[in-house]
């Protein structure tokens, strides 16, 4: 009774961070249906025993979760690959020489990690045999660049997993789109991919400035996705505490904020290849600010302080706050031609680092059935990637030792995510427990 009770209050918790999933489902009515038959009215649902055995005629293919596999991975990655990257480039270490530039450090982040929780959040269950495929490419690319930065086998790797990833995701969820501003979706996760495919080219050919200019673009492509995906996630999920709490929450989605954040920052990303010309940089710097300024409209309109008891939400909409003040914060860079690269630490260490840590605990809390709202180690998670962000960008601005300030920074992501891992495991062995425990029917 707990159990169903504590899914019940979260249902809505679990609807917004699978809602791309159910773009390609039945519609709600079809499936609520068909959970409510009962199983012995279902000839699918029956064991198939006869009076020779069990029927060897074809099984359906077995799907599982794709964030099984990816967000482990990326969890160790981050905890990992970061303090890694830091030394490295502090000629502490030469173990990984991928990681001792500063361009080798963004790509791992980017098309490593970040990319790695993406098909853990919206690939969805797919079969054994492509995740097995999607898996070693990934294990794949990240071994060769690593080691083997500019070879052929890390460029090969990397560009089959990018290109597997889009081509298993774009179709689909383009083609179970019915309005323009949801085919925004698949349109800027085959852009980043896309991104990934055209940075092995770039060092191949050795055009290290195109290789700037494709991470700058990409950090912005991931946020125009963290945008789009957090009102898809946040809005639910608040409306739904707000309902509980015997109110209404009148500002949800927000669908003319934003279709203007998809047109803002799809002006900012197509300039921003050309930002080394003024005028290219102060179009995309007006169109990264303005995204801002709309980010913060829509966060406000979501009502925040009124919330009761949900420290959970509060760390999703710290790192929505986190993004835009980073977009404000690269616009005004970008028009004084300074400081860039601290302002896209703010997207890439507050932003996108809260939000995949927040997605990837939430997302695996509630399938374990535990109540979310009770889990301090994230609320300390989130605050240890807010105070790496700051160290960072305090680093990256000239504030006091920038080289300790580095160090600090990494060691507080680290930290965070290495109590996301902690969190992950505690939500395995729970679940597998609940389901150890559940009688098993008679047949």
């Amino acid at each position: 009774m707990v159990l169903l009770s504590v899914r019940g209050r979260f249902a809505s918790d679990v609807s917004s961070l699978s809602w791309s999933h159910q773009l390609a489902a039945k519609p709600h009515g079809q499936r609520a249906r068909g959970r409510s038959r009962n199983a012995m009215s279902d000839p699918e649902r029956l064991p198939r025993h006869g009076p020779a055995g069990p029927d060897r005629g074809p099984q359906p293919r077995r799907l599982v979760a794709a964030n099984l596999v990816f967000f482990p991975m990326a969890t160790v990655y981050a905890i990992v690959a970061l303090p890694a990257s830091v030394h490295a480039m502090l000629a502490r270490t030469e173990a990984f020489p991928a990681l001792a530039s500063t361009t080798g450090h963004a790509h791992e982040m980017l098309f490593g990690f970040a990319l790695a929780v993406v098909v853990g959040n919206q690939l969805g269950r797919i079969s054994l045999a492509r995740l097995a495929l999607l898996t070693g490419l990934w294990v794949l690319a990240r071994a060769t660049f690593l080691f083997a930065p500019a070879s052929l086998a890390a460029a090969g790797a990397n560009i089959a997993f990018s290109g597997l990833l889009a081509a298993l995701l774009a179709p689909r969820l383009l083609a179970a789109a019915k309005k323009w501003r949801n085919e925004a979706l698949p349109v800027v996760l085959a852009a980043i991919c896309a991104c990934g495919i055209a940075f092995q080219l770039a060092r191949q050919a050795g055009f290290a400035a195109a290789e700037h200019a494709i991470l700058a673009m990409a950090v912005l492509l991931f946020a125009m996705l963290l945008l789009f995906m957090g009102g898809r996630i946040l809005a639910p999920a608040l409306a739904g505490q707000f309902y509980r709490q015997g109110s209404d929450l009148a500002a949800r989605v927000q669908p003319q904020i934003e279709g203007g954040l998809i047109i803002a920052m799809g002006i900012a990303i197509a300039a921003s290849p050309f930002a080394g010309w003024r005028p290219f940089a102060l179009s995309a710097g007006a169109a990264t600010a303005i995204s801002g300024v709309l980010a913060l409209v829509r966060l406000w309109r979501w009502r925040l302080w009124a919330l009761q008891g949900r420290p959970d939400l509060l760390c999703l909409a710290a790192g929505y706050g986190w993004l835009a003040l980073g977009l404000l914060a690269y616009g005004a860079a970008l028009a004084v031609g300074r400081y860039q690269t601290a302002a896209l630490h703010l997207i890439t260490v507050g932003a996108l680092g809260t939000l995949t840590l927040n997605v990837m605990a939430m997302t695996w809390t509630l399938k374990a059935g535990e109540d979310p709202s009770r889990d301090r180690l994230r609320l300390a998670a989130t605050v240890l990637v807010g105070a790496a962000a700051l160290a960072r960008v305090l680093g990256g601005v000239g504030v006091s030792d920038p080289l300790r300030l580095f160090v600090i920074a990494s060691t507080l992501w680290s930290g965070a995510f290495a109590l996301l891992l902690a969190i992950l495991v505690r939500a395995r062995v729970r679940k597998s427990a609940r389901v150890q425990a559940i009688p098993k029917e008679i047949e």
